[in-house]
């Protein structure tokens, strides 16, 4: 059984910085994903960025050069630091990890983010 644990999110003024974070735990493959997706109410769920175990990296385009996603050292421990946050940037956001070889799909509970303008 595979846990996610996230940690950070919150409010913050336009303009501002966020940093979550991402923990998973239990039987992990070696190849996998781990990211963020986010979803605001009334809209599709989108794919914010990701980040493989061999530092393969993807951004939206709305948060490329906002946005940095990162991954601790041979750990399945990732952080995405948000700045210059926008008021469109509000959402809940998602941790997954995706472990095609070994475990599967994994989601947690979602932390809100909420930018006010």
């Amino acid at each position: 059984q595979v846990q996610l644990v996230e940690s950070g999110g919150g409010s913050v003024q336009a303009g501002g910085s966020l940093r979550l974070s991402c923990a998973a735990s239990g039987k992990i493959g070696d190849a996998n994903f781990m990211g963020w997706y986010r979803q605001a109410p009334g809209k599709q769920r989108e794919l914010v960025a990701q980040i493989t175990s061999r530092g393969g990296i993807y951004y939206a385009d709305s948060v490329k050069g906002r946005f940095t996603i990162s991954r601790d050292n041979g750990k399945n421990t990732v952080h995405l630091q948000m700045n210059g946050l926008k008021p469109e940037d509000t959402a809940v956001y998602y941790c997954y990890l995706k472990d095609p070889l070994v475990s599967g799909d994994y989601w947690d509970q979602g932390t809100q983010v909420t930018v006010s303008s």
